[in-house]
């Protein structure tokens, strides 16, 4: 009877134990996963002078990306205006800068009125189970069909009393983005990562700022110009971020 208590005793000390490890690896995870890809950044409007690049036909809904896999359906945002449309992944093998978020065709540079001086735009990944994207592919390949045998003439607004008028692209008065390294849990957390950034790349401008009491924001900047933003954040390739995003500052 006593032998029966005694291994009893051993089973509970086991899983008792194997508990308290779970729960000690689990408070040193940072920062909580996206459930699905998101990006906030520049895009690369493709062009003919492009080196290296195939060809994205002119009045597709495709694109190029580096990580999201071929086929992939994507919401591109143009946050200066909030117009929106449904995108393809064409491919996912096209080289180019990590600065540009993905290569987009002329036609939704056109449709979301992108600044073509500072294309920039927001890719969300749409779950292919999204009844959202159900019915916007119903009419995907038809619509491509027609849009690729259409004049490149830019996009026009009808008005029954003027004539028809090219929509004009929105200028940004003022160049000031911010380079979003990662959101984290603990401010510690946040400071080691300064530090390790500062340690190990010539960047020396960076902050911590506190979104709320468990959420501690790494940032780097502000940047004024196009040139200095995209130096400093291809100077962090070598740290191997997975989803670096920029920030437009306020």
């Amino acid at each position: 009877m006593n032998y029966k208590i005694l291994i009893f005793s051993f089973i509970c000390l086991f899983f008792f134990g194997c508990e308290q490890i779970n729960t000690n690896k689990s408070s040193e995870i940072n920062f909580k996963p996206e459930n699905s890809y998101k990006n906030l950044g520049f895009a690369l409007i493709y062009n003919n002078n492009l080196e290296n690049i195939k060809k994205l036909e002119t009045r597709s809904l495709d694109i190029y990306h580096k990580s999201l896999k071929k086929k992939s359906s994507v919401k591109i945002l143009n946050p200066a205006n909030g117009k929106y449309l449904i995108a393809q992944v064409k491919s996912n093998k096209e080289k180019f800068s990590n600065f540009y978020n993905s290569i987009l065709s002329s036609r939704i540079a056109e449709e979301l009125e992108l600044n073509i001086n500072e294309p920039y735009v927001e890719i969300i990944l749409i779950s292919k189970k999204s009844t959202f994207v159900a019915k916007k592919s119903k009419m995907f390949e038809e619509e491509k069909t027609v849009a690729e045998k259409a004049p490149v003439d830019g996009i026009q607004i009808n008005d029954l009393n003027q004539k028809k008028v090219k929509k004009k692209t929105p200028i940004s008065k003022k160049f000031s983005y911010s380079i979003k390294v990662a959101d984290f849990y603990y401010e510690d957390t946040a400071f080691l990562m300064k530090d390790r950034i500062r340690k190990e790349t010539s960047i020396k401008t960076l902050k911590i700022s506190r979104l709320s009491q468990t959420k501690y924001r790494v940032l780097i900047g502000p940047f004024n110009d196009i040139k200095s933003l995209k130096n400093s954040f291809e100077n962090l390739s070598s740290l191997n971020f997975e989803n670096l995003e920029i920030l437009k500052n306020d």
